[in-house]
């Protein structure tokens, strides 16, 4: 096949959607720069372009037949890459990165965009050289471990291993699922290690606590509090624990539209320990840019659950850090400093083919928010295994926090307005799941009088806002007529027919709005939510403006108190923003509400996983309306979202001759 003949069936593909107009663009680039690439070098550079539009760091040519049966390639691409190996290139650097010019990195078997190749190789190092050493020994931890963890019914008490895991060593993981105590088990290590720290007579060590958007670090900032009241230590150790939680791009110091930061390996943190809550969220770039902003020193602590969706952009650095997390993996000598440190025995979990980055992780495995009735923590267990027996068998019998619908629009209209239909089984009928009603029914019963002050109108907008985040129907898809765009129109004109509302179009009061871009100047990022409402301008006259919920996180997804300040916008100042009814499970990571409406799609795309069905299912608190069909559900449990990348496997062969080479 000649070059011209690979390029025009590229185009068709791109045509076909089977890639994208960039994947195309980036095809002819190479052709432009190299005379002489090959055919196959041209569809190599489109389908590298092609896995990272679609979250892969690599394309893995071990992998190409499975590709082309997902991705449904043209039979000629196959039989291209086939007869031909990676060509010789000035376009393609070797594992050494040289020429380094090149765009594209072949490295085993992994063909990198270079960018991704080298953050790759810089979260393998920062973390590899975080694996060595111990920072605290086993008898200097094991009093305070026991006084910060009670006894625990659990034959193996998880919250306490994983705190010594992570005071043990510069880099830690705690993992787990929903309700597991992930929040509790970092406060009692902060206390532990900042207990230790002033007991030495030290300076309390530096601590920062971040998450991936603003939604995520205000429910951190909450669940913190709280756990701070019960947290059993002297007061000059409560008040060396901080209590504020920044956005990882506040914390780095973003620049708008910029890929620079402010603190990176020239200009580090001024920082002992990092904590990182939602790290599923933190893609592959933003992990490189964390680590290489933090000092040697410092500690890093991960905090998550591998098992939710990965993040929007390439890389799924949680998942491959964690995928062993399950049987723990813990070496022979692990187990007996566990022992020593903490009481707990482990061996049940000690393997021969223990990993050194096996050492240094703790899944917690006892949820505290779900008991064993609850049909949510039964269905996102299910869920999470893949059982599709036990999920039929939980969604035949409808209980009292959860239920299944089939798609039906008088189901789905009762839902969007009440926030239950006849299909739940309440056990307690006096209090039932929230819809949008209660929130529409405080902003009408509670507004202020026309003479109020500011400070009436704001307590009623936190109201508001309060009310409106303790329901949320969440999609799958945008697009179709079960995806975000059509829903939020469909439940607009419901809740103009219930008299809810006074008019779906435009800016209105009660119109829900989620921001779509970061505007820096404004302090809003991409994510917050916030609800239009009439309030009282600075001339005294009522006009509308949007309410933010503006905590210490900038997020609208934590209860809100006297202390948050809600900023109030004009909607002419805000350019891109979209109406937030409805919002992607994607969009809703880091979120909680106490009632999910989850909509599933009509049919089966790509998207619509495994992970993507957990990830909506533990966004309930305390309900969970299902919504889509039997055959649908069972397409989610049999597909299982797959990130192609090498950071597991470069891990495990950076060897400290390597580690070293790499550090020059």
């Amino acid at each position: 096949m000649s070059r011209d003949a690979m390029l025009a069936m590229l185009a068709d593909a791109a045509a076909r959607r089977v890639l994208r107009t960039l994947d195309l663009a980036f095809a002819r680039f190479f052709a432009e720069c190299d005379p002489q690439a090959t055919p196959s070098l041209l569809l190599l550079a489109a389908l590298v372009s092609r896995q990272l539009g679609d979250g892969h760091p690599c394309l893995d040519l071990h992998a190409l037949e499975t590709l082309a049966t997902e991705q449904v390639w043209p039979g000629a691409w196959l039989e291209t890459l086939a007869i031909a190996s990676v060509p010789d290139s000035p376009l393609v650097a070797g594992p050494d990165g040289l020429p380094a010019a090149a765009p594209l990195v072949l490295d085993g078997h992994r063909l990198y965009l270079r960018r991704y190749w080298l953050y790759e190789c810089r979260v393998a190092e920062g973390i590899s050289a975080r694996l060595s050493g111990s920072m605290l020994p086993a008898a200097a931890m094991h009093d305070e471990l026991q006084r910060l963890f009670p006894p625990s019914p659990d034959d193996v008490h998880w919250p306490r291993i994983a705190c010594a895991l992570a005071a043990r060593s510069a880099f830690s993981i705690i993992t787990g699922g929903p309700g597991t105590g992930k929040t509790t088990t970092v406060v009692r290590l902060l206390g532990l290690l900042q207990t230790l720290q002033l007991r030495q007579n030290a300076t309390p060590l530096r601590i920062r606590l971040a998450a991936p958007t603003g939604k995520a670090a205000a429910r951190l900032n909450a669940s913190i509090a709280r756990q701070m009241a019960l947290l059993d230590v002297e007061e000059r150790v409560r008040a060396a624990i901080p209590s504020t939680v920044e956005t990882l791009h506040r914390l780095l110091g973003a620049r708008p539209d910029s890929r620079r930061y402010a603190y990176d390996r020239q200009r580090p943190l001024h920082i002992d320990v990092l904590v990182i809550d939602e790290a599923s969220m933190v893609d592959l770039e933003m992990m490189a840019a964390v680590l290489d902003a933090l000092p040697p020193h410092a500690r890093l602590i991960l905090i998550g659950d591998k098992d939710q969706l990965s993040s929007v952009e390439a890389g799924a650095v949680l998942g491959d850090l964690g995928r062993r997390a399950d049987e723990a993996h813990y070496s022979a000598a692990t187990s007996q400093w566990l022992h020593t440190a903490s009481g707990d025995d482990v061996s049940a979990f000690v393997h021969d083919d223990a990993q050194p980055l096996d050492q240094h992780i703790a899944m917690l495995r006892s949820s505290h928010r779900f008991d064993a009735s609850s049909g949510i923590g039964q269905l996102a267990g299910a869920v999470n295994a893949g059982n599709t027996a036990s999920v039929h068998a939980l969604l035949d019998v409808p209980s009292g926090d959860m239920t299944w619908i089939s798609p039906d629009a008088n189901a789905l209209a009762s839902l969007a307005v009440n926030g239950h239909c006849e299909q739940f089984a309440f056990t307690q009928p006096e209090e039932t799941p929230h819809g949008f009603r209660t929130y529409l029914t405080l902003l009408r019963q509670q507004r202020p009088p026309r003479g109020a002050d500011d400070a009436h109108y704001r307590l009623w907008a936190h109201a508001v806002l309060d009310a409106f985040n303790r329901f949320q129907v969440l999609c799958a898809v945008r697009r179709g007529p079960f995806g975000t765009e059509r829903l939020n129109r469909d439940i607009a004109a419901i809740l103009l027919a219930a008299g809810l509302i006074d008019t779906d179009r435009g800016w209105y009061e009660g119109r829900p709005v989620m921001m779509t871009r970061n505007d820096y100047s404004l302090g809003l990022m991409n994510g917050d939510v916030g609800v239009t409402l009439r309030m009282r301008g600075a001339d005294g006259e009522l006009r509308l403006y949007v309410a933010f919920p503006m905590t210490r996180g900038s997020s609208f997804n934590a209860p809100l108190d006297e202390d948050a300040q809600v900023r109030c916008v004009l909607p002419s100042r805000l350019d891109d923003v979209e109406t937030v009814f409805a919002m992607t499970v994607h969009k809703s990571q880091g979120s909680e509400f106490e009632h999910t409406a989850l909509v599933l799609p009509d049919d089966a795309p790509a998207v619509l996983t495994r992970e993507l069905l957990y990830t909506g299912i533990t966004r309930a608190r305390r309900w969970l309306s299902l919504i889509g069909t039997r055959a649908v559900i069972d397409h989610a449990l049999s597909q299982q979202t797959r990130r192609y990348s090498g950071l597991a496997a470069r891990l495990l062969a950076l060897t400290p001759s390597a580690l070293q080479k790499a550090r020059k």
